[in-house]
């Protein structure tokens, strides 16, 4: 686990987004290229099945979709708004398990952050997401996720 990072995301969402503090999500890689979340499979995120409850696979998919177009902006030096615009799920299996969440659209986010920066005007561009509950399934899915990171800069 990444002890700073997991501590810097837990501070913003603590103050910004008490939603994905009380999901506990750990960084677990943070690197130019991809990025990997687990929330783990307590009792505040499971549903009457025992499985993670489908608000909680939303806020992994949120984090991982938004934290490395996050740390892009805070090393820039403008300001730059982040949002989702739209979500898309397909649930496959039930996560019955601490459930990891992996974002392998670095390169093309830097890119995004970097033509918002340039141009000023808002851009979009769909973040693919997918769960994993290593513990059960392996490296098999139980979520897809596509999120559209729109970004704009603040000036």
């Amino acid at each position: 686990m990444m002890f700073k990072e997991t501590a810097k995301l837990w501070a913003y969402s603590a103050i910004k987004i008490p939603m994905i503090f009380a999901m506990r999500p750990k960084v677990l890689k943070l690197e130019d290229e991809q990025v990997e979340i687990v929330i783990p499979l307590s009792r505040h995120a499971k549903n009457h099945l025992n499985s993670m409850y489908f608000g909680a696979l939303s806020v992994g998919a949120d984090c991982a979709g938004g934290l490395l177009a996050m740390r892009l902006i805070q090393q820039g030096s403008h300001k730059v708004a982040l949002v989702f615009k739209d979500f898309h799920a397909e649930f496959l299996k039930r996560a019955e398990g601490d459930t990891h969440f992996v974002c392998r659209d670095g390169l093309g986010i830097r890119d995004l952050v970097n033509r918002a920066v340039t141009t000023g005007e808002r851009v979009e561009m769909p973040v693919k997401v997918e769960a994993l509950v290593p513990s059960k399934f392996g490296t098999d899915p139980v979520s897809r996720f596509v999120l559209t990171l729109s970004l704009k800069r603040k000036d």
